[in-house]
């Protein structure tokens, strides 16, 4: 697939993941008679990624999160040219996402960005008011397992097909564990999307949702080959060769 083809899908699948998964948080978590709340958003972030690795899986692999591409190209499973490429799409998309989440929002007359806007946080911004320390220590954890999974399911000995399932459930079960900590990344990009319109503060304590992912997905790219033996080289989240 050209590479061309598989930015466009990083950047449509990172789109929806912002849209989905922080416009559940924006728009819908706290509306005055249905709100989903932190399992509604859970679920929302573990459902957009479960349909776009179907949508969008065959095509560019559906990372939709710079951390996961680099995972896979430390784990040997993608190819290191291809990285530059797929981290600019996935961010433009999760900016674009929340450019049109900011849009839509703004059609409420009691909407103010500058209260949170989904974005990732720790300190003062942690919706728990953890720490520093707690939310790296917790963005670190989260993905590796994250990415430990996705490396697992989509291992060669791996059911083909049920990936997507496995990944999106467990994206889900990262947010109800992690959300009160740092409003969970486990992805730069649907990080610096939403960092771009809540303000000040959200770009300067963005580092460390940089850091932090990127730190615990090159964790998993090593660990798990060391665990598991031969993996298919270039292997994606559904199964099919990215080329």
């Amino acid at each position: 697939m050209p590479l061309q083809n598989r930015m466009l899908a990083e950047f449509v699948g990172t789109f929806w993941l912002v849209v989905g998964g922080c416009g559940s948080a924006i728009i819908a978590a706290k509306f005055s008679t249905v709100g989903i709340g932190l399992l509604g958003v859970s679920l929302a972030f573990g459902l957009s990624l479960l349909t776009m690795a179907y949508a969008v899986g065959p095509i560019s692999g559906c990372h939709v999160n710079l951390a996961v591409t680099i995972g896979l190209t430390v784990a040997g499973r993608f190819p290191a040219r291809d990285v530059g490429p797929y981290i600019v799409a996935q961010v433009l998309g999760a900016i674009a996402g929340a450019a049109v989440l900011a849009y839509v929002a703004a059609g409420a007359p009691d909407f103010d960005r500058f209260a949170g806007f989904a974005a990732n946080g720790y300190g003062d911004h942690s919706p728990g008011k953890y720490t520093l320390g707690a939310g790296l220590v917790s963005e670190v954890v989260m993905t590796f397992m994250f990415v430990f999974v996705i490396l697992a399911a989509t291992h060669e000995r791996a059911p083909v097909g049920f990936a997507p399932i496995a990944i999106g459930l467990c994206l889900t079960l990262i947010h109800l564990v992690s959300i009160p900590v740092t409003n969970t990344s486990v992805n730069p990009a649907r990080s610096t999307g939403p960092a771009f319109f809540a303000g000040m503060w959200a770009i300067q304590q963005l580092w460390m949702f940089w850091a932090a992912p990127i730190v615990g997905a090159v964790f998993a790219g090593l660990i798990y080959p060391a665990m598991s033996g031969s993996l298919s080289p270039t292997a994606p989240i559904v199964g099919r060769k990215v080329s």
